[in-house]
């Protein structure tokens, strides 16, 4: 009799368990989503790189840290194209770094036949720097989406907590969220499937091992796919050339090139696009000036804007010769009588390693990036892109005047328009000679011709208002 209670004992158990595992996978396949995690096992996924361990405990995965291991990476067995992830996440240093990879893949030749894992990685960074939900490509560009284009995301994530993260890749559209908080949004060109993985960062010091990563709770829907509201207001990263999302558009940013004509275009002092055929060109959706002997608008001179703008912000991406010098201006006002190009404000377009005017100035301040003869830039080597290869300039300038330059997502300066510290600086450039510089209400904006041949796109206007 005892035996044959046990055996009853034990087949409810399984009449339960088998019950309740296909009420769960009902449940998942009537809300459209699957767990990649089973709460118990590491079924579904395999290590690529590196030599942190990863474990199930209590329900979560736990990535630790091991002392000189390149990065790590816990991916699954299945590609993924379209797809809304969500897991839950908590880091337990400060110090350690992770992120979550997303239609990414793995090349066994890669780092000297140890094999590499290359693809958009949504950041997790619990560091002072705050770039939680960021995007950055693992193995390849670097970063694509710095967080610094959406400061006010940088508070999301919650250092030593769980934190919840929704991805959603849908088209070439990426969207991710951090604790319920837009964070970055981008349109890429590449990766249309891939791997899904869980990163431990790699460590150089002993300090650091031990640490632990913990990832729980991940479910994904891959068919049937609604997206989310995302927040109004936040930068898109678009690397569809002339091209704006009708999330863009509906944010109030209008393209000013369209990568066809130059239409809204005029030389600088002139009454029409000068024409001449080895100036300024419109070609394979970009607006070229042409090289000449490197003088400053000794050739067809700069190019404007038929409209002029006050406050606004303003996107664009450029592409340097060897050795080339250009700029991009603004409150550009056309009064100056000056022999050169026009006056304004201008983001320097330069190629550091190789111009001499790198190395004139006060400080740096006629490098890549800077507030030209003002204002030096600060940027790392990383975040500049290579001669032949497509930077983005951002210029932000605000209604209260405040003034920001960034470059490939990362701000490197910013003053105040009009401020003492502003004329104060002024008194000391070149640009002492021309009254209230740089203080028009409104102006063009300029595309410079310095004799070199430099490429210009995706040049993007977004009015501000108080």
């Amino acid at each position: 009799m005892r035996n044959t209670k046990n055996t009853c004992k034990y087949l409810a158990a399984i009449l339960f368990f088998s019950a309740s595992s296909f009420s769960k996978i009902q449940a998942q396949s009537k809300t459209g989503w699957t767990s990649l995690f089973d709460g118990k096992t590491l079924k579904g996924w395999k290590q690529a790189t590196g030599k942190a361990t990863y474990t199930v405990e209590s329900g979560a995965i736990i990535g630790t840290t091991v002392a000189n291991s390149p990065n790590s990476f816990l991916v699954t067995e299945k590609e993924y194209g379209n797809f809304i992830l969500e897991l839950d996440i908590k880091v337990e240093s400060p110090q350690t770094n992770s992120g979550v990879q997303t239609r990414s893949h793995f090349d066994p030749n890669g780092n000297n036949g140890a094999g590499k894992v290359y693809g958009r990685q949504v950041e997790v960074d619990p560091s002072d720097r705050k770039w939680s939900g960021g995007i950055y490509d693992e193995g390849r560009r670097d970063w694509l989406y710095p967080l610094e284009l959406n400061a006010k995301a940088k508070t999301a994530f919650k250092a030593g907590e769980w934190n919840h993260y929704r991805i959603e890749c849908i088209g070439n559209s990426i969207k991710t969220w951090v604790n319920g908080m837009a964070a970055a949004y981008m349109v890429d060109t590449v990766d249309s499937k891939g791997f899904i993985g869980l990163q431990v960062h790699g460590i150089g010091s002993a300090g650091q091992a031990g640490k632990k990563i913990y990832f729980k709770n991940i479910r994904i829907q891959s068919a049937n796919l609604k997206p989310a509201p995302f927040a109004d207001g936040v930068y898109v990263v678009n690397y569809l050339s002339n091209h704006l999302t009708d999330y863009e558009k509906k944010d109030g940013w209008r393209l000013l090139f369209d990568g066809k004509t130059n239409t809204g275009w005029i030389g600088a002092n002139m009454d029409a696009f000068p024409e001449k055929p080895n100036g300024w060109i419109v070609s394979n959706g970009t607006m070229t000036i042409l090289g000449s002997k490197g003088g400053e608008a000794a050739n067809v001179g700069d190019i404007v804007t038929k409209e002029e703008f006050g406050a606004f912000d303003l996107s664009f991406e450029f592409k340097m010769s060897r050795g080339a010098n250009s700029g991009v201006k603004y409150f550009v006002t056309l009064n100056e009588d000056t022999k050169g190009s026009a006056i304004g404000l201008e983001y320097q377009v330069l190629d550091d390693k190789v111009h001499p005017d790198a190395k004139l100035g006060r400080n740096g301040d006629r490098t890549l990036a800077s507030l030209y003869d003002l204002i030096p830039a600060h940027k790392q080597d990383r975040f500049i892109r290579p001669i032949g290869a497509w930077n983005t300039g951002r210029i932000i300038v605000y209604p209260n005047n405040h003034v920001e330059h960034y470059l490939n997502g990362v701000k490197v300066l910013e003053y105040e328009r009009g401020s003492k510290e502003f004329k104060d600086l002024v008194a000391i450039s070149k640009f002492v000679v021309w009254k209230n510089f740089g203080e028009a209400k409104q102006g063009h904006l300029l595309l410079q011709d310095h004799g070199f041949e430099v490429n210009y796109r995706s040049i993007k206007l977004k009015p501000l208002h108080d």
